[in-house]
């Protein structure tokens, strides 16, 4: 139906179940000192504990700032992506001439079309994603500006600030890692364009390649290292 196989719906709900799964066990309560990404959220609390007993907080607030614009540039980059799946579809003449000529064949007109509105929507995700995340990393600005003084650090007030804040960091840090994650599931998406096969293979490749950085030995050997 509409130029699909039982390949093709096989592939697709491997690759749905794949990025569920990855968020499941990355973002759970399993991954708590085990994934790259949590660990690194014990080091923002660690992060604003040691700012509140600064007096200079100038090199923490360009810190934010640069997580931001990193995150600005990512959601740019989103938008050029959706702007360019949208102008494919207007190319779909000449992109099916050129698949005839490969060897794997074309594809149908219609397929091709739903697979590039789904790709459209995977990079949409990434910017909502990445917008947010943009948002919070400003809200995580406001709250370090309205940190209390070193002098007040031993106050139950200055110590509530500061798990505030590094939840708002931490949450958006969150929000960016959803970002990235929605592009490294795109790229493994663009295998559904060849056929089904090459999208469960690039599924299970992106998947793996993920996981590694996650729970790898490289990933973690810097944090592990304490000499």
């Amino acid at each position: 139906m509409l130029g699909f196989t039982y390949i093709d719906a096989i592939a697709f709900s491997a690759f749905c179940l794949a990025w569920v799964a990855y968020h499941l066990v990355m973002e759970g309560s399993w991954a708590e000192s085990r994934t790259l990404n949590r660990r690194m959220d014990a080091y923002r609390h660690e992060w604003m504990r040691r700012m509140l007993e600064r007096e200079n907080r100038i090199v923490d607030a360009q810190i934010v700032a640069a997580l931001q614009n990193g995150t600005a540039f990512f959601a740019s980059t989103s938008l050029l992506a959706i702007g360019a799946t949208l102008a494919i579809l207007q190319s779909t003449e000449a992109v099916m001439a050129l698949f005839r000529d490969l060897p794997f064949g074309a594809p149908n007109r219609t397929s091709w079309e739903l697979k590039t509105l789904g790709l459209t929507l995977i990079f949409a995700n990434a910017f909502f994603k990445f917008a947010w995340a943009y948002r919070l990393f400003n809200y995580s600005t406001i709250l370090l500006g309205s940190t209390p003084p070193p002098s007040e650090a031993g106050t139950p007030q200055a110590q509530a600030h500061v798990v505030k804040l590094a939840r708002m960091a931490t949450i958006a840090g969150r929000h960016f890692n959803r970002g990235q994650r929605a592009f490294f599931f795109a790229i493994a998406y663009l295998g559904w364009y060849i056929n089904g096969w090459a999208l469960m293979a690039a599924t299970l490749a992106i998947f793996l390649v993920m996981i590694n950085r996650q729970l790898g030995r490289d990933s973690h050997w810097v944090l592990d290292n304490d000499g």
